[in-house]
């Protein structure tokens, strides 16, 4: 009676098993769009409630510590504007301190390392870190960005998520870009500037399996955060437009200049790269020091800085002061995100290229009074064309600016800056971008390695095949033989496993005379004629770049999809060969 009772509980488990072993199966494939796109809206409901978690850790402290809001730095007293930062990063050196160095690395570029090297597995304890240490660094005035700590957050939920689900690797690729898409589309208001960004910055790829899933992710993200903090913008932007076509030579001229300061930031970077060897507790202490001996005498490079590039874009700010203010925010941020501390670039270089345009739209109206445009439209230009050319994402740096400002005449200009600031960086400092410092992208970024890494193995393996152990009865190999499987796999316990093919057997006993057989004759698969390939074990998660990749280290033509095995139960799911990688992608 009991086991009547159970039975339907069974049945409704194997029921629940075989659903989620189809799912997985399915999202193996690179043309999994329905499931993808069901796995990017979760994605982006995950990065959003992060992203809004994260916002408020930040912003209702600095509300109710600071006289005038969370960007009111500048209302401190001297004291405090040095003690701040000082006393945020000997906080953030102490924990660094005594974390372990893998758990330390954090932002966007680890993201990417991340999608590079280890499969788009993110840990947790770095995402708790950059969610903790990126707050702390910003309450306390020390000069980085909000929004490279939400793409990491994003990045990280999203991988988690596909993690707990034990998806293949290939599919955690896409929620990871969903993640970093979520995340800027919150962060910003932007929900295609997201996309751009994920596809272009991290993915590295555009592709109709990518960018769906992306896009739902985005706007998910985006309508959520929307739902919280409200239909507005990251800042506020004046309505502007381009004064004459004479001023044409002028923006290519601010192109080379923005482009010049953004090699400066590029070079800086790599130049503090050389630090990563020094005890951590005396880094974040050099980078609170630097701030608070510059906040002491302009406040205005404290936190995020939004409050800053709004003053900029309306024409508020000096002439020094903006050039003072491109100086010591490229000092500043570079070093302490270099150096470490937890926190992001993006926003300071929007920051920076804001101050910089800003500074060249005052010379620009000194050259020619009448027909030049307002600083706050070289301001806006300056924006954009710097996170163009210090993230190498020219095209994200574009919709970033149009859907800011949702002003179509500054397409044209923004285009020649952006390209113009974009190739003199790229020529100057021969870095391919800010998250790029330091790691080689070279296998990531080429044409067989985004192909192969969107697919699994589960979805090329072989699984018409046979097992047997390496001596077999000539009755048992026409069994086999009959059945005409594509490989023959050699299998006996704590030996390694090889594959050749039936036909070689097949030969091979043709060969023989069935009239020598008797009851005691094996025939021995490793010692007839034919060609064996040694098979080496890798996960049913694993992609088919990961498979390649061990197929040459090993030397070997062959892996096999590992099981769980029993004494009924090969350990062997399914076969991929080198021939059929081949094949898939040429």
């Amino acid at each position: 009676m009991p086991a009547t009772k159970s039975s339907p509980k069974r049945s409704s488990r194997r029921w629940l098993e075989n659903q989620v072993n189809r799912f997985h199966h399915r999202v193996a494939y690179a043309e999994a769009l329905p499931q993808l796109s069901l796995l990017g809206f979760v994605c982006g409901l995950l990065t959003a409630v992060v992203a809004i978690l994260f916002r408020l850790s930040f912003e209702t402290p600095l509300n109710l510590l600071l006289p005038s809001g969370s960007e009111s730095f500048e209302a401190l007293p001297v004291e405090a504007r040095f003690l701040l930062p000082v006393c945020g990063a000997l906080c953030l050196g102490l924990i660094l301190h005594f974390l372990k160095p893998e758990s330390r690395p954090v932002g966007v570029g680890h993201v990417i390392d991340r999608m590079q090297h280890h499969q788009s597995h993110l840990p947790a304890k770095n995402a708790l870190l950059e969610f903790f240490g990126s707050a702390i660094a910003i309450i306390t005035g020390n000069s980085v960005g909000r929004e490279g700590p939400a793409v990491h957050l994003g990045a990280a939920c999203s991988s988690l998520f596909g993690q707990y689900l034990k998806l293949p690797n290939n599919s955690l690729r896409i929620l990871v870009s969903c993640g970093v898409a979520a995340a800027i589309a919150a962060s910003f208001n932007t929900p295609l500037a997201g996309v751009i960004f994920a596809m272009e910055v991290v993915l590295m790829e555009y592709t109709i399996s990518g960018f769906i899933p992306v896009i739902i992710a985005a706007v998910t993200g985006a309508f959520l955060f929307r739902a919280v903090f409200g239909d507005q913008q990251a800042f506020s932007l004046p309505l502007i437009e381009m004064g004459s076509l004479w001023e044409i030579p002028f923006l290519i001229l601010c192109g080379l200049a923005i482009g010049l300061v953004a090699t400066a930031m590029l070079n800086l970077a790599q130049g503090c790269s050389r630090f990563a060897d020094k005890p951590v507790l005396l880094k974040m202490i050099a980078a609170g020091l630097l701030t608070g001996a510059v906040a002491t005498v302009l406040p205005q490079v404290m936190g995020v800085g939004y409050d800053t590039l709004e003053q900029a874009m309306l024409g508020q700010l000096g002439f020094w002061l903006l050039a003072a203010i491109v100086i010591a925010k490229l000092v500043l941020s570079t070093v302490s995100v270099s150096l470490g501390m937890p926190g992001g670039t993006i926003g300071p270089s929007l920051v920076i290229g804001v101050c910089m345009g800003g500074w060249l739209g005052f010379i620009g109206g000194m050259i020619n009074p009448e027909q030049a445009s307002t600083p706050g439209f070289y301001a806006t230009l300056g924006m954009s064309a710097m996170m163009g050319a210090v993230l190498n994402a020219p095209l994200a740096a574009l919709i970033v600016m149009l859907e800011l400002t949702y002003n179509p005449n500054l397409l044209l200009p923004s285009m020649l800056t952006i390209v113009t600031a974009t190739l003199t960086a790229r020529t100057a400092s021969r870095l391919p971008g800010l998250f790029s410092i330091g790691r080689d992208r070279s296998r990531y970024t080429s044409p067989v390695f985004q192909m192969l890494s969107r697919a699994g193995v589960t979805s090329l393996m072989e699984l018409n095949f046979a097992h047997h152990s390496h001596l077999i009865r000539p009755e048992a190999a026409r069994e086999i033989l009959e059945k005409k499987p594509v490989w023959l796999v050699i299998e006996d316990v704590g030996e390694p496993k090889y594959i050749l093919k039936p036909v070689d057997l097949a030969r091979h006993m043709e060969a023989q005379d069935p009239l020598s057989w008797d009851e005691d004759t094996r025939i021995d698969l490793l010692k007839i004629p034919a060609e064996r390939w040694r098979l080496h074990p890798i996960h049913s998660r694993a992609t088919l770049q990961e498979a390649l990749i061990l197929m040459r280290q090993k030397d070997g033509r062959a892996v096999y999809i590992t099981q769980p095995a029993s004494p009924l139960m090969s350990e062997v799911a399914g076969i991929v060969t080198r021939e059929s990688i081949d094949n898939y992608y040429q």
